[in-house]
């Protein structure tokens, strides 16, 4: 599966209602960190079928990073039936990811 990019047009249908977990990175272009983790995040949404992976850049989708608290970047959530069930804030290996799913 591949990495779906997600703004206020698309949040509810592939976020809120998704029937599937949906890990959510929050990130942006000039973002360093953001760039380090961006191929474990890829690698997830391939190897993991049953996992949505959504990216969303916060500096094109500021009330969506308002709205979740998003204050530092990189942040990964785990959306489980709309709700936030896990975060991760800062770079972190794939190991650590994949654990929080």
């Amino acid at each position: 599966m591949s990495v779906f990019h997600v703004g206020k047009d698309n949040f509810e249908e592939l976020v809120l209602k998704n029937g599937k977990k949906v890990l959510l990175d929050f990130w942006a272009s000039w973002c360093g960190p953001c760039k380090m983790i961006a191929p474990a995040v890829e690698e997830i949404a391939e190897e993991l079928e049953h996992i949505c992976v959504c990216k969303i850049n916060v500096d094109e989708e500021p009330e969506l990073a308002i709205r979740y608290g998003i204050s530092s970047i990189p942040t990964l959530l785990v959306m489980e039936k709309g709700q936030k069930v896990n975060q991760l804030v800062g770079y972190r290996p794939k190991e650590d990811i994949l654990k929080i799913l």
